[in-house]
């Protein structure tokens, strides 16, 4: 009931909604300095995805997963890759150490997230910057692929962001995108990719495999293991099963877009 009221306060003011979610952000990035908390996702399960993943980064699995998913939709070995919207960098950060991009960055709007990524990672092909997804801080034709992960339903205007995102990508640039939405909000967001001047190579209603990944958090949750999940929940069950309640029930459905300024990309995949 309250991510109702709360989505309708913030269809009838946008512009509220970028300043409650950068002003949530900062404030959420001082309170909870925690080094092992580095993703924010839902995350996402699959019965045929078994990464082989480090020691460092079983506690993440089904994060991981949810990037893995939208991330290797293409092959980023050697692409210089964005990631609009990279939070506690976890995601950057995965990318970087298993998919081997020539370069990834990470911009966050919030300056203390980027401040504690900047303080945690370091690796030779990644870096982090403050940045707005609705005016990008690149030039023109910079990225060969772009990252946006559970991102943009914070965002006040998604054609800024769609138009920023196509002005840095290079002619034959991808942009990887996950999020959820209303169902009723979908069909209008698929438009607004096309409109933008986006081509839509692949989509996928990846919902089942988010509300696994969410049923897991909270039997972990419940049986008081996954600290870095208790963090961000609050140990608020009640919360929690909201929202898997929404994503069972309908309300909410979570999808999976690989979108191409152009059909050159396909013989990239």
């Amino acid at each position: 009931m309250l991510y109702k009221i709360t989505y309708y306060i913030f269809k009838l003011f946008p512009k509220l909604k970028k300043f409650f979610w950068k002003n949530w952000y900062i404030i959420f990035a001082n309170k909870v300095s925690n080094p092992d908390l580095r993703f924010m996702n839902y995350g996402y399960f699959s019965d045929d995805l078994n990464l082989d993943l480090r020691s460092e980064d079983e506690k993440d699995r089904y994060s991981i997963h949810l990037y893995h998913h939208v991330a290797s939709q293409i092959n980023l070995e050697g692409l210089k890759v964005l990631e609009v919207g990279s939070g506690r960098g976890g995601g950057c950060s995965y990318v970087s150490r298993y998919l081997n991009p020539s370069e990834i960055i990470g911009i966050d709007i919030s300056p203390s997230a980027v401040d504690i990524c900047n303080n945690i990672y370091n690796l030779d092909n990644l870096t982090f910057k403050v940045g707005d997804s609705e005016n990008l801080p690149f030039e023109d034709n910079t990225f060969d692929a772009v990252i946006n992960i559970e991102s943009s339903h914070c965002y006040a205007n998604l054609d800024a962001f769609l138009r920023e995102v196509f002005r840095v990508l290079r002619a034959d640039g991808v942009l990887c995108w996950s999020d959820f939405q209303s169902r009723a909000s979908m069909g209008k967001i698929i438009s607004r990719f096309e409109d933008t001047g986006f081509t839509i190579i692949s989509s996928k209603d990846i919902t089942n495999g988010v509300l696994r990944s969410l049923e897991f958090v909270y039997k972990a949750i419940s049986e008081d293991t996954l600290y870095a999940k208790r963090v961000i929940w609050g140990g608020n069950l009640e919360s929690l099963q909201e929202v898997i309640l929404e994503f069972a029930g309908g309300d909410r459905s979570y999808h999976c877009f690989r979108l191409s300024r152009n059909n050159v990309v396909a013989s990239r995949t």
